[in-house]
């Protein structure tokens, strides 16, 4: 049986945990395309401000589905590599950068679609809170945090419906805090843990940042 029903009901969740904290000047850092449904529930809990991390998995050649790294763009773009996933694949770091650069041209073109000419929102000082619709591998959650924290936040935060124990005992060094509803010992798929798992659309992305604008004025 699915813990949750879709990642409205996740998201729900996860506000009402996050909504306890009492977090000081809060902004959602959301990781799309999954983490915007969830990610909105905690700005209608929290009624703070929300931002997009623009992440892409470089797969591996041939597996495009095995994470291999991911690259977050901004002004400095972070590279979270899986070592082992690397190693095994006989991939090095200039290789992996070579094939990132195409991802970072989607990345531009997608914020671009999604923002639609809203500015990023301020980190700086004030409680970032990182939220995705689950982690598996963690690879792009990971390079997303270091991006996170290069803007400075005074606190950093990573808040997922679910994840598997020992990935987030890796990204614990990354974040100050962890905010996580389930945390099963292994997790192939995080859509194992929603009853509806569809994917969510461009459009949807858009529609919920609109959304959310409404809430926050």
């Amino acid at each position: 049986m699915s813990e949750f029903l879709n990642r409205t009901e996740a998201g729900k969740a996860l506000g009402a945990a996050l909504a306890l904290k009492g977090y000081k000047d809060p902004v959602i850092l959301a990781l799309p395309r999954g983490g915007v449904p969830v990610a909105i529930e905690v700005v209608r809990a929290l009624r703070a401000p929300i931002d997009l991390v623009m992440v892409r998995k470089i797969g591996m050649p041939g597996q495009p589905e095995l994470a291999v790294a991911a690259i977050v763009n901004g002004d400095h773009p972070q590279l979270a590599i899986n070592e082992d996933v690397a190693e095994h694949a006989g991939l090095s770091h200039d290789a992996i950068w070579r094939m990132a650069q195409t991802r970072l041209t989607e990345i531009r073109r997608r914020r671009e679609l999604y923002v639609q000419g809203r500015g990023s929102i301020p980190v700086e000082g004030r409680t970032a809170i990182v939220v995705d619709d689950g982690i598996a591998t963690g690879a792009t959650v990971r390079a997303s945090l270091k991006a996170v924290r290069l803007r400075k936040p005074a606190k950093l935060v990573l808040a997922v419906p679910v994840a598997a124990s020992d990935t987030l005992e890796e990204l614990s060094t990354e974040v100050d805090e962890i905010v996580c509803l389930l945390k099963p010992h292994s997790l192939m798929a995080v859509g194992a843990h929603y009853a509806d798992f569809d994917q969510t659309s461009d459009e949807d992305v858009v529609r919920l940042l609109e959304e959310a604008d409404h809430l926050t004025q």
